[in-house]
């Protein structure tokens, strides 16, 4: 039986005590996920935890550095289903150092309003991190 691949994704937020913005990626590649929106993150490299290869991805993906908030609970306790085989846990981050840039795998980043729960969810996002998205606007309105 073949292992599960790890992915680490964020949410970026404004704010991890008053979160009001969510910074959202569009994907250049592969061509069938090209245009759609995700949580920035990646693939859980040997010998990382899921917390410092989200840090690692940041870095890369973005340029920034970010303090890691609470986890969005998965409803599986690998995480949330990506596919087959794949799965992704997701963390809620603020930026610490930097300004995010769209440096690999995507052509542009945005900060929607998590209020505005048409906004957020009216972008094309992967279909995969479409759950994860209400999942964090539920667990953001839940603190209001």
């Amino acid at each position: 039986m073949t292992s599960l691949i790890s992915v680490s994704g964020a949410a970026v937020v404004d704010s991890l005590e008053n979160p009001r913005r969510l910074l959202v990626a569009r994907r250049s590649a592969p061509p069938k996920f090209a245009g759609m929106w995700e949580f920035p993150g990646g693939k859980v490299e040997d010998g990382e935890t899921f917390e410092d290869a989200l840090h690692r991805e940041l870095r890369e993906e973005l340029g920034v550095d970010v303090r890691l908030g609470s986890e969005i609970p998965a409803p599986q306790e690998a995480g949330w289903p990506l596919n087959e085989r794949a799965v992704m846990r997701v963390w809620f981050a603020e930026v610490l150092d930097g300004e995010p840039h769209p440096l690999e795998d995507h052509d542009e980043l945005r900060w929607v309003l998590l209020e505005d729960g048409e906004e957020t969810l009216g972008l094309p996002w992967i279909p995969a991190d479409f759950p994860i998205v209400q999942a964090l606007l539920d667990q953001v309105a839940a603190r209001s």
